[in-house]
């Protein structure tokens, strides 16, 4: 029998049957809060970290250290707490009380940095990212540092590979939006494997569409949109750039729960607004695959969930 880690991963594949407009490629979506803190992050945080313990950079004993939105903090604190590691939060007011309040429960210590009003923008990442970098200089400490994570994409590969089997390889268009782009990255090389005509999409904030060219800004979407181009962005495993404001992706995040008893984030909404974008555009012979990133239950306290 496996520890609780062993829950990690083989999600379900469902089909939205309401919120997808008569026409259009079928739109499934990989249920990813059924891994075991509610996120697709539990794949990454634990390949990070035993990426690290493998090459040595994380001893018994050692504490971790992470920047985060509060999905892979989460995720990080949950995987420190089963292999018994202590770990550093750096967090802030932008995101919801619901991740400061589970990160706690498994054990995290949070240090906050404020932000310009709950605004997520390019100045609120890089100073968390810089106050992480300066904690993690304490001996024995281990920075994750999830924008330049080598092993991070590692453990979205077998979430690509699920996603082939449970679509029986019937697979046009794998839509995701984008953070650090290591679960896109990863799941596109798995896809990309079986068949490299399976048509990648990105998706990012309008607000912040860096990606596609644009000015960096502030937005409200939750766990994407960093407002600069990640460092392991990898522009050649991308067919196409969306971009998704905050107001569409709230809404569709508030359709899904009501309409079809799918309950999830704004960054989930996003993805299922650019879905639906590309499956009008591929017809209803095609399917069209996306993720539901994290459960809505890590953002009662947002207006996405109550209005």
């Amino acid at each position: 029998m496996h520890n609780v880690l062993g829950g990690i991963g083989n999600t379900p594949l469902v089909e939205l049957q309401k919120v997808v407009p008569p026409g259009s490629a079928r739109v499934v979506v990989k249920l990813e809060w059924a891994n075991p803190t509610g996120s697709m992050k539990d794949r990454m945080a634990r390949s990070a970290i035993e990426g690290a313990e493998t090459a040595g950079r994380l001893r018994p004993g050692g504490t971790i250290v992470e920047y985060t939105a509060g999905t892979t903090g989460i995720s990080l604190a949950f995987v420190a707490a089963a292999k018994g590691y202590p770990i550093e939060i750096v967090f802030s007011d932008a995101f919801s009380v619901e991740k400061r309040q589970t990160m706690l429960a498994f054990g995290a210590r949070i240090t906050d940095i404020p932000s310009d009003g709950g605004r997520i923008n390019q100045l609120l990442i890089k100073a968390m990212i810089a106050r992480a970098d300066e904690m993690s200089r304490q001996p024995d400490h281990w920075f994750c540092d999830q924008l330049n994570n080598p092993h991070a994409s590692d453990g979205y590969v077998p979430l690509g590979e699920e996603l082939w089997e449970q679509s029986a390889g019937h697979l046009e268009a794998f839509v995701h939006a984008v953070s650090t782009s290591h679960s896109l990255h990863g799941v596109t090389r798995a896809l990309w494997r079986h068949n490299e005509k399976i048509r990648i999409v990105a998706v990012e904030p309008a607000e912040s569409a860096v990606l596609s060219g644009g000015a960096s800004g502030s937005h409200r979407i939750e766990g994407i949109g960093i407002g600069f181009i990640p460092p392991l962005w990898m522009p050649k495993m991308v067919n196409e750039i969306q971009a998704v404001s905050t107001e569409e992706a709230r809404d569709m995040a508030r359709r899904l729960a009501r309409e079809e008893g799918v309950f999830a984030g704004t960054s989930s909404g996003a993805n299922v607004v650019a879905a639906i974008r590309v499956a009008q555009q591929l017809g209803p012979t095609a399917t069209v695959a996306t993720l539901i990133i994290d459960s809505g239950l890590r953002y009662l306290s947002r207006e996405t969930a109550t209005h």
